[in-house]
């Protein structure tokens, strides 16, 4: 019998894995291309820069001169923004370098166009609205205060409401469903 072939390396052995792990090469490659050797700022960009500028500025690219020291950001915003957002540029590049850890950033140089850019359909990094939970069936929440009423604690006793109230609502959206 001849030897089993070696095991293929590219073969993933951990089981699933997150989707983030699986693209960071490539995001990085294509941020680095742009200049982004830190993808963080591009992806938290909210945080970094505040709400208020995240709103009317994002970052396009960074450029680094040859033999100088500190880099250039560049950002996208819209005409009537440029003076607030040029204002705020000192504070900005204080944040911006504290994402990097040290003096990245010397200059940030602001590009005005369109809201939505020269491009339709651009990616927005901003995270999607969490969904609004609809209130529980009357009846479902007068069984968990029936099931929790002799608890003495109100803390606990609340929780414990909540927890019923989910089990029960659970149970009444897949009762009559097969599996």
């Amino acid at each position: 019998m001849p030897p089993a072939p070696p095991p293929d390396k590219t073969r993933r052995m951990r089981g699933f894995e997150a989707a983030s792990s699986l693209l960071g090469a490539r995001i990085r490659t294509a941020g680095e291309a742009r200049g982004f050797a830190v993808s963080r700022l591009l992806t938290h960009w909210a945080e970094i820069a505040g709400p208020d500028i995240a709103a009317c500025a994002r970052p396009v690219k960074i450029g680094y001169a040859k033999g100088g020291f500190g880099a250039t950001l560049t950002l996208l915003t819209t005409g009537a923004a440029a003076p607030m957002l040029q204002m705020q540029l000192p504070r900005l590049r204080e944040k911006v370098n504290a994402c990097y850890g040290y003096n990245a950033i010397s200059r940030i140089t602001l590009t005005q166009t369109a809201p939505t850019g020269f491009a339709e359909g651009q990616a927005s990094f901003t995270p999607a609205p969490k969904p609004q939970a609809k209130a529980p069936d009357p009846q479902i929440v007068t069984k968990a205060r029936d099931v929790t009423g002799d608890v003495a604690d109100d803390g606990l006793r609340a929780a414990l409401e909540r927890l019923a109230t989910n089990v029960l609502s659970k149970h009444e959206r897949t009762q009559g469903k097969t599996r």
